[in-house]
């Protein structure tokens, strides 16, 4: 939470990164300004069922490519990280937040501090699927950060929160979903 970023201000996911900076900012003016009630928090890699097929994240699209039996594409080694955070957890971080005490205003980061890589991710959605599919390699979108993992200190301990759903079980019932539409 203490995090100030270290990201390009020019490069193709500029506008995410700077956007995100500058909700923030126009938050905590309001705070001081007007004495709102505010909160903040960091959303890290959600996933789950009613996600968009193709809505462009990672999780639904090896799901989708690995449903259909294509190939899944796999941007640079893979072995760049991510941390995922199953959607009812979440939830529960968020509405913990919501309820806490007005000097809490965050930013908390909320997602699963456990990594893993994004070929372990492909390899584990083949693996649950049963799919034939195979991975194929990319090149690396330029600016793709090389790791990405929330630190929960803060919302473990002014939340009492962490997340509780495990990456596999997580991907079964989202998988299962996919299957279902």
């Amino acid at each position: 939470e203490k995090y100030r970023g270290s990201v390009s201000t020019t490069g193709p996911r500029a506008c995410y990164d700077e956007g995100k900076r500058c909700a923030e900012t126009l938050f905590f003016d309001y705070l001081r300004q007007h004495n709102l009630r505010i909160r903040v928090a960091r959303i890290f890699n959600t996933y789950g069922p009613r996600m968009v097929p193709d809505d462009g994240r990672v999780v639904s699209n090896f799901i989708v490519q690995a449903l259909k039996g294509s190939p899944i594409t796999i941007y640079g080694d893979g072995m760049q990280t991510r941390s995922f955070c199953y959607v009812d957890d979440l939830i529960e971080g968020m509405t913990r937040l919501m309820k806490a005490d007005d000097k809490i205003t965050g930013p908390i980061n909320l997602g699963n501090p456990v990594e893993f890589t994004i070929r372990q991710l492909a390899e584990t959605v083949i693996k649950l699927t049963k799919t034939k599919s195979r991975l194929i390699e990319k090149p690396l979108p330029e600016d793709d950060p090389t790791q990405r993992c929330p630190d929960i200190k803060s919302a473990r301990k002014a939340l009492k929160w962490q997340p509780e759903i495990e990456l596999e079980e997580g991907l079964i019932r989202t998988i299962n979903y996919f299957k279902s539409i």
